[in-house]
């Protein structure tokens, strides 16, 4: 019997990514102004940009 390859990170790859990229624009969004608010909207718009891309992107017809 072949052994099972580990496909943590094919399932868990890109959530543990959109967890990550969430973290760090709340912590700089935390840090201070300028830059690290722009740093912030990347950080929390691109897992919100890819949440709505999923909820909307997908036509049943």
């Amino acid at each position: 019997m072949k052994p099972r390859s580990s496909n943590f990170w094919t399932v868990f790859g890109i959530p543990v990514l959109i967890a990550l990229l969430s973290a760090a624009g709340l912590f700089a969004a935390l840090l201070g102004d300028g830059a690290w608010d722009a740093l912030s909207w990347v950080g929390l718009g691109i897992p919100a940009a890819l949440s709505l891309r999923g909820l909307l992107g997908r036509r049943h017809g």
